[in-house]
């Protein structure tokens, strides 16, 4: 029997507990991220409309694409925070901010938010929070735009078409896995370049491929 595998196993756990674990300047700064894009939600809840509607008129349902910047909160915060339940966290704060600042949709918001806020969460849970590459930032932006798609569609398009939901789903994805997703990893590596994140593994890992 190997003892030395058996003494490294309860410190690779511990290891395990202690990166999950949340710290305060993650709460802090996950909270930032949160409030700062909840702003920018507040201002896309403006400028929404009339720069999709091109889109809409075009074919019913393709106005979804510009649904990917109310999804960037939760895929930024847990590419840039790496712990569970990020991706949720900045979600939902981003959509509090936008329903007390006030919006269309009132608190129902919140409700879009946590559910694009877990759309995003599955995927990095499924890579077990130990992937923050591109691909994997893609894909949680397309798993926030799916929970989009399917939270709208019940709640503000029941009854809708196949044509349309097909259009407004398969929008919805193209729109999160490049807005929510890539765009929010480019800008997660254009921070973490600043050394802000010095403090965090995102910006730690820049550091050193640097």
């Amino acid at each position: 029997m190997n003892t030395s595998t058996l003494s490294s196993a309860p410190r690779t756990s511990l290891r395990s507990r202690l990166s999950a674990r949340w710290r305060v300047v993650d709460i802090v700064v996950a909270s930032v991220i949160g409030v700062a894009s909840g702003l920018i939600f507040v201002v896309w809840n403006v400028l929404s409309n009339p720069v999709t509607e091109p889109l809409r008129l075009l074919l019913p349902g393709l106005q979804a694409v510009g649904g990917g910047f109310w999804l960037f909160a939760g895929v930024l915060t847990a590419l840039i925070v790496r712990k569970p339940g990020a991706a949720i966290y900045g979600e939902v704060v981003a959509a509090a901010v936008s329903a007390l600042v006030g919006n269309t949709w009132g608190w129902w918001t919140l409700v879009s938010g946590l559910t694009q806020g877990i759309g995003a969460e599955i995927i990095f849970l499924a890579f077990l929070y130990a992937n923050w590459r591109a691909y994997v930032a893609v894909l949680a932006g397309a798993g926030a735009g799916l929970a989009m798609a399917l939270t709208d569609l019940t709640f503000w398009y029941p009854g809708s078409g196949a044509l349309f939901v097909s259009v407004y789903t398969a929008s919805a994805i193209v729109g999160g896995a490049l807005i929510a997703g890539l765009l929010s990893w480019l800008a997660a590596r254009g921070i973490a370049r600043t050394g802000a994140l010095n403090r965090f593994a995102s910006g730690r890992e820049n550091a050193a491929r640097i």
